[in-house]
């Protein structure tokens, strides 16, 4: 039964609406003065409160004042008796948090439709509770499922690698998850395969086709593919991923073959940042060389066509591969950072003590952001050249 809270220091008047809304089926709890209201309000928890304005001790308008503070109450509808007429005080009556009014001398039809349409705003308000704490329950549930997924992704991701090669890599999602991807390993004891995809968009949308990637290339199960040769990998990957038939969706990506015996790297990208190359052993005069071929995005265009380029590893060199998210991002005075910048940023990176540390460099990049989050994915991988 829907219960009715009346705080009213007038027996007659406590008598007339306890009787006219018993007549309606409403369960009536009287109040003879405002601290007793607030006390039977606080354990009863009534759906709708009538209180009269004028009354000794505590007003109606302080009664409304702390009901309306009380986190557990402040949903039920406050309605204020008042013989007052002037605008001035039903704005004062609103501010204090009252959602409507009843004047004096009550007629009794206005009464029971007022009470009505509080009480169908009251019931509207507790679905909406109920629904909001359902889908904050989903939220978490949502988040804590996105953070699981998370945590599988970067499990897939390669380790470290150290010895006559070293490799190091950074992986920061935008959100929960993201659709960079990378990985490295040996296709045979002379040959090592490196490569880095950024999938379009953000999020779950474009997580999920960069981890059937990552696993078509795992698994070298692309079928009519050279491992070995980057431009037929590219041209193979964009047979099998059409944007058409994945939701809109490409992907730019940077793929390379290192042979180990005659110091030769074979690379191939498709709309991809270009890897970056410090030639020679020296920090401080080191060639910069940018590693890129032309081509269009995975997905994009049915008939790109991909090449291979080669060059030579000095000994001592170092390699940068990167998605576009790294250097991508807003200076404080507004503007986006080059990737000329960017490859600046690198070269003084490597120049200074502890250079292969990447939470160094990525230390370096947030400065020119002051902090601020990456808006993009961003991943970084750093190969070492040591003999």
């Amino acid at each position: 039964m829907i219960q009715i809270l009346i705080i009213d220091d007038d027996p007659v008047m406590q008598v007339i609406l306890k009787k006219k809304l018993q007549e309606q089926s409403y369960e009536v709890i009287l109040a003879r003065n405002g601290m007793e209201g607030i006390d039977l309000a606080k354990r009863y928890h009534p759906a709708l409160i009538i209180c009269d304005w004028q009354m000794q001790e505590m007003d109606g308008l302080e009664v409304c004042r702390q009901v309306k503070a009380d986190q557990l109450l402040s949903q039920s509808f406050f309605i204020l008796l008042t013989a007052r007429s002037e605008v001035e005080d039903r704005i004062r009556g609103l501010d204090t948090g009252a959602d409507d009014f009843l004047s004096k001398p009550i007629e009794i039809s206005e009464l029971k439709a007022r009470v009505r349409a509080g009480l169908r705003l009251y019931q509207s308000n507790q679905k909406l509770q109920v629904l909001a704490q359902d889908l904050q329950v989903q939220k978490q549930a949502l988040e804590s499922e996105l953070a699981e997924a998370a945590e599988y992704v970067r499990s897939l991701l390669p380790k470290p690698i150290t010895g006559e090669i070293d490799i190091d890599s950074r992986f920061l999602p935008s959100r929960h998850l993201g659709g960079d991807c990378f990985d490295y390993y040996w296709l045979d004891p002379d040959y090592l395969l490196i490569y880095l995809l950024d999938v379009s968009g953000h999020g779950l949308s474009s997580a999920l086709p960069s981890v059937t990637m990552f696993n078509l290339l795992r698994s070298q199960s692309l079928s009519g593919a050279n491992f070995y040769q980057p431009d037929q990998i590219l041209r193979v990957l964009n047979e099998f991923f059409q944007m058409d038939n994945q939701n809109n969706q490409y992907f730019t990506i940077w793929y390379g073959v290192y042979n180990r015996k005659n110091r030769s790297l074979l690379y191939s990208s498709a709309g991809h940042p270009p890897a970056i190359l410090l030639s020679g052993s020296n920090p401080n005069d080191r060639q910069v060389q940018k590693l890129k071929t032309r081509g269009t995005p995975i997905g994009m265009m049915p008939n790109s066509k991909y090449s291979t380029e080669d060059c030579e590893i000095k000994s001592g060199s170092i390699l940068y591969v990167f998605s576009d998210g790294i250097y991508e991002i807003r200076q404080q005075d507004g503007a986006v950072w080059t990737l000329d910048e960017f490859i600046d940023q690198l070269v003084q990176c490597d120049q200074v003590t502890d250079s292969n540390d990447l939470d160094y460099v990525l230390q370096q990049v947030q400065l020119v952001s002051h902090n601020a989050p990456f808006e993009d994915d961003c991943s970084l991988l750093r190969i070492a050249f040591n003999e």
